[in-house]
C-alpha cells in the first residue's frame, strides 16, 4: 500500500516515468497531506455507521487506487495517484486502533494492538519477498515490474476487502460469533472498565477532543516516532541498495528486518500489559531505534549497515503500538477516545 512504493522504486519506476531530483520524495510525502486530513472524518464516520460497513469500504477504495497505480506514467499522475491513496486509506489505521478500544479494557489493548500492528510489520517482510517474485514478471504483458507491484498488491486488498464485508463484526454486544452470555459478559467488563463514560455520537465530544491540550501533546510524541517508522519503511530497499546490494538481492535482505521487528513488537505490547506500563517501555525502544539509525548513519560498511538496519527495525515498531495503547487508555468516551486517536496517528 502506502509503502511498496519503496519496493517499486528499485525496479525502476523513477527511471521509467522520469522522475528528477526530489521528486521520488515529493511522491511518497504527499500521501501524507490527505492521509493526516481523513482521519478524524474517518473515526467519526466509523461511529456514525458500522465498523463492519466502513472498514471494508475504505479498504476496497484504497485496493481500487493501487491497481489503477500501475497505469501511472508522470510525474504528475503519480503524485495525484499518492493523494488518492492517502485519503482512501486514511481511516484504516486510527479505525481499527479505535475500533479495537470498543472490544477490550484498557490493560488488554497493547498486546492487542501490537498483533493488528505486526500485521504491517509482515506485511513489509512479504511484500519484499512478493516483491522479489513480481520482479520476475517484468516485461509479461508489456508491464514493467514496478507496475506488476501495484497491480497483485492492489488486486488482493480488494479480494480482502470484500471477503471482510462478510466476516467483520461490530460490537461485543452484537457480535455473533459470542453467545448471548458471552455478549453479556464482555458488555459487563467493559462498562466496569469505563464507568459513566459515553458510548453515544454527539458533536460537543467531537469539540472536547480539539480542546484537550494533551490531544496535541501526544500527536507532537507520535509525530517523532512516526517519522522515524516512515522512513524505515519507505526507503529500507533503497538504503539497503546502497550498501552495495544488487535490486533483487536488497527486497530479499528487507524481509528479516521486518520480521525482527514483528517479534519484538509483540512481546513488548504483551509485557507492556503484563506490567501495565507503557512510558518506560515506550522510551526504551527509542533509544534503541536511535542507536540503529546511529548506526546506519556512521557507517558506510555493508556489514555494520545491515546490522544498524536490523538494530532500528527492533526498536522502531513497537513504538507504534505501546503508544496508540498509551492514548487509547487516557481518553474516555467512545467518540472522543475515536477522534483524539485519529488526531494523533
Amino acid at each position: 500500500d502506502r509503502s511498496n512504493i519503496g519496493n517499486a522504486k528499485i525496479l525502476g519506476l523513477v527511471k521509467d516515468i522520469g522522475l528528477k531530483g526530489l521528486q521520488y520524495n515529493v511522491c511518497a510525502a504527499v500521501f501524507f497531506i490527505t492521509y493526516s486530513i481523513s482521519e478524524v472524518p474517518s473515526n467519526i464516520m466509523l461511529k456514525l455507521t458500522r465498523p463492519s460497513i466502513w472498514i471494508p469500504t475504505i479498504m476496497l477504495a484504497w485496493g481500487i487506487v493501487m491497481t489503477l497505480m500501475c497505469l501511472v506514467n508522470s510525474y504528475t499522475g503519480l503524485v495525484v495517484a499518492r493523494l488518492f491513496l492517502g485519503l482512501t486509506e486514511g481511516g484504516l489505521f486510527p479505525g481499527v486502533n479505535f475500533f479495537l478500544t470498543l472490544w477490550y479494557r484498557r490493560k488488554e489493548q497493547a498486546f492487542r494492538i501490537s498483533l493488528f500492528f505486526s500485521a504491517a510489520t509482515i506485511a513489509g517482510a512479504f511484500g519484499g519477498l512478493l516483491a522479489a517474485a513480481i520482479a520476475k514478471l517484468n516485461g509479461r504483458a508489456r508491464l514493467h515490474g514496478w507496475q506488476w507491484i501495484f497491480l497483485i498488491e492492489g488486486l488482493i486488498t480488494v479480494v480482502v476487502s470484500i471477503l471482510s464485508y462478510f466476516f467483520m463484526q461490530d460490537y461485543p454486544g452484537t457480535a455473533r460469533f459470542l453467545t448471548e452470555e458471552e455478549r453479556a459478559h464482555v458488555v459487563e467488563r467493559l462498562r466496569r472498565d469505563h464507568p459513566g463514560l459515553a458510548t453515544h455520537v454527539d458533536k460537543r465530544f467531537v469539540w472536547q477532543a480539539f480542546k484537550d491540550y494533551k490531544a496535541y501533546l501526544y500527536t507532537l510524541m507520535y509525530t517523532g516516532i512516526l517519522t522515524s517508522l516512515y522512513a524505515f519503511s519507505l526507503f529500507l530497499p533503497s538504503i539497503i541498495n546502497g550498501l552495495g546490494y544488487t535490486a533483487n538481492r536488497a527486497q530479499l535482505l528487507s524481509v528479516p528486518p521486518y520480521v525482527a521487528g514483528c517479534i519484538c513488537t509483540i512481546a513488548a505490547g504483551w509485557y507492556s500489559d503484563k506490567y501495565h506500563k507503557r512510558g518506560p517501555f515506550l522510551v526504551g525502544f527509542a533509544l534503541l531505534a536511535i542507536t540503529g539509525y546511529a548506526i546506519l548513519l556512521g557507517t558506510t560498511s555493508p556489514g555494520a549497515g545491515y546490522t544498524g538496519a536490523m538494530i532500528a527495525a527492533l526498536g522502531v515498531f513497537p513504538t507504534i503500538p505501546l503508544a496508540i495503547s498509551w492514548i487509547g487508555s487516557n481518553f474516555g468516551g467512545d467518540l472522543k477516545r475515536g477522534v483524539v486517536l485519529a488526531m494523533v496517528i
